[in-house]
């Protein structure tokens, strides 16, 4: 089941309103679907008052042919890239957050019979969605995917589509008011018409089952079928080709062997070519196929033990600050990833593009997903936590066939509370029904500390998770970077551990004595101390520092330092590399070269 979309109704209010739909339509590899991009440049009208629903934008009315007075044109307002966010396009929204109108004219003929899909892969963080002046739908979440059936609002030959975005922060929404990254607005990914007939393959999963050497098993929804349909699943490559029939739902289960099966791994990313179709529908996929488990305080991929060399990352370009999109910023930042000796990414805080999912696959890195239930969320609101549902449900209802994806994590740095940790029990039961494949785990700060030298990891939502993520700021937040030293951890759990953030700031080129903060040197200094220490620990099994690349904050404001960064980059933000990159490449490098022996052995 995907995001909530609904119809709009009410377009006489001013305000915004956003009702979920139960049940609504999430296509599988929208990517891969016959379809219209509406990618390119969009007129726009920034809305700061929220007087555009009265003032019927949506509508796209001629100012000089229209009856009554119209107090707006979109063709001869400027424009804004899509996909892209609005703030580090135009200097003068870099601070903005409120509601932005979308428009855009495009020819369109919809074949007889056929269904016509508006695919949206992200809007930050309310979207209101018009077709030739009608409402089509909402939707609330600004990092998932939502897909409206515009079948019959389409016209054959000219059309056009309006879109308000709102990027306000609320209480209630998921994340909340107060988070330590860039609030882009705006259409931040693919914008696409997808075209598909009256019956369709809307959704798929294919996995290899735990514990059977080679059988893939799985099943393939298909929508709008009058009657039960045959569906096909094939992988030339390895010469299967298996059918089926849905059920009165229009599910389909398949199962079957596959006995020259190449196991997907980070140092040889197998994919396969997925051939899936029912009817007149076909969509073709690249799915790795790889089982992940956790046993003990061990992680197994493939039934072997795995260490996961990791880092953190937001979704921020690699190179001009603003949000990364497609494949190009993926290849790229996970090219930095990948030469810092990574196997694994943290893809921090909220569900990342489709394309960075996809990239992870081909190049070989195991992926953490979350939610964005980044600390000061009201756990206690069930609105709130539906909303969290919503989204949970959208990461993996997109996501659930990409090899690379090994991790659902259900928040970040939230306060141990009793609604706190009914809330994540919850969640994880829902993740588990969606998906029983892959591991659940969250990064938690709720760390006791009995004495100045101990950490006693015994958060009580661990007790859900399949894998717990740490995050310490030993140097940099609590003391010096030697306390480490000394410290004893305390795993009151038997799972494996990740420390899933630890750093400090530093500004590239900024350099001093090891002990003076803000400098390269100091920086590095608490990677030294935190490597020695994570040698010592045996449940753990992983780390992702935080973070890949400096980024923007609007909470970072030390002059001549941050200046709107958070620094914790191994990278800055000109793409220049700091001492601490090569400290932790050669960490990483070590553990590789002992895996390989291993391997060999």
């Amino acid at each position: 089941m995907g995001p909530r979309v609904a119809r709009s109704v009410g377009l006489c209010a001013v305000s915004l309103v956003y009702a979920p739909l139960y049940g609504a339509t999430l296509l599988q590899n929208p990517l891969a679907r016959h379809a219209l991009s509406l990618n390119g440049d969009w007129h726009f009208i920034v809305d700061s008052r929220d007087t555009g629903v009265g003032r019927q934008y949506y509508r796209n009315l001629n100012p000089f042919s229209s009856p009554g007075v119209v107090e707006y044109n979109f063709q001869t307002a400027p424009l804004l890239h899509v996909p892209g966010d609005w703030n580090s396009q135009r200097p003068e929204l870099l601070l903005y957050e409120g509601a932005v109108w979308y428009e855009r004219a495009f020819n369109y003929r919809l074949p007889d019979g056929h269904r016509a899909f508006f695919h949206v892969g992200a809007a930050n963080y309310r979207a209101r969605v018009w077709m030739n002046g009608e409402a089509l739908c909402d939707h609330e979440g600004g990092f998932t995917p939502f897909d409206c059936e515009a079948t019959k609002l389409l016209k054959n030959g000219a059309n056009f589509v309006v879109i308000v975005v709102d990027n306000k922060r609320h209480a209630d929404d998921i994340p909340a008011l107060n988070f330590d990254w860039w609030n882009y607005g705006g259409l931040t990914r693919d914008v696409t018409l997808i075209d598909l007939p009256e019956a369709f393959v809307e959704d798929y999963s294919l996995q290899l089952e735990r514990g059977a050497a080679n059988r893939i098993t799985g099943w393939v929804k298909v929508n709008g079928a009058s009657a039960p349909q045959s569906v096909a699943v094939g992988i030339p490559d390895l010469r299967v080709f298996e059918t089926a029939m849905t059920d009165a739902k229009g599910l389909a289960q398949v199962a079957f062997e596959a006995p020259a099966l190449e196991r997907w791994t980070p140092e040889r990313p197998r994919l396969y070519r997925v051939q899936i179709g029912s009817g007149s529908d076909h969509v073709d996929d690249q799915i790795g196929f790889r089982t992940i488990e956790a046993r003990g305080t061990q992680i197994l991929l493939n039934g072997r033990p795995i260490f996961l060399r990791g880092i953190s990352l937001h979704e921020e370009s690699p190179f001009l600050s603003g949000r990364a999109h497609g494949d190009d910023d993926a290849r790229t930042l996970f090219g930095w990833a990948k030469d810092l000796g990574c196997n694994f990414v943290r893809l921090a805080h909220y569900p990342h593009d489709e394309h960075a999912l996809r990239m992870a696959d081909r190049l070989g890195l195991l992926a953490w997903s979350e939610i964005p239930l980044w600390q000061e969320i009201d756990f206690g609101n069930k609105a709130v936590m539906e909303k969290a549902r919503q989204q949970l449900e959208a990461m993996i209802a997109r996501d659930r066939n990409r090899a690379a994806s090994i991790f659902w994590s259900l928040t970040n740095e939230s306060r141990a509370t009793p609604e706190r940790n009914a809330a994540i029990h919850e969640l994880a039961a829902a993740a588990r029904s969606l998906d029983g494949t892959r591991l659940l785990t969250a990064a938690t700060n709720q760390i006791k500390r009995p004495d100045a030298h101990t950490m006693v990891l015994d958060d009580p939502i661990i007790a859900d998770l399949d894998v717990f993520g740490v995050n310490e700021y030993i140097g940099w937040y609590q003391g010096i970077p030697s306390d480490l030293d000394s410290m004893a951890w305390r795993n009151t759990f038997n799972k494996p551990m990740i420390v899933s953030e630890f750093g400090g700031d530093a500004r590239q080129g900024f350099h001093g004595a090891r002990e003076q903060r803000w400098t390269e040197e100091y920086q590095d200094e608490i990677y030294v101390h935190q490597i020695a220490a994570i040698r010592k620990l045996p449940f753990a099994q992983g780390l992702s520092p935080w973070i890949l690349k400096d980024f923007r904050s609007p909470v970072r404001q030390l002059p001549g330092i941050q200046d709107g960064f958070n620094r914790k980059g191994l990278i800055s933000d000109l793409a220049e590399r700091k001492q601490a990159f090569y400290t932790l490449r050669q960490f990483y490098q070590e553990l590789a070269s002992k895996e390989e022996t291993g391997r060999a052995q």
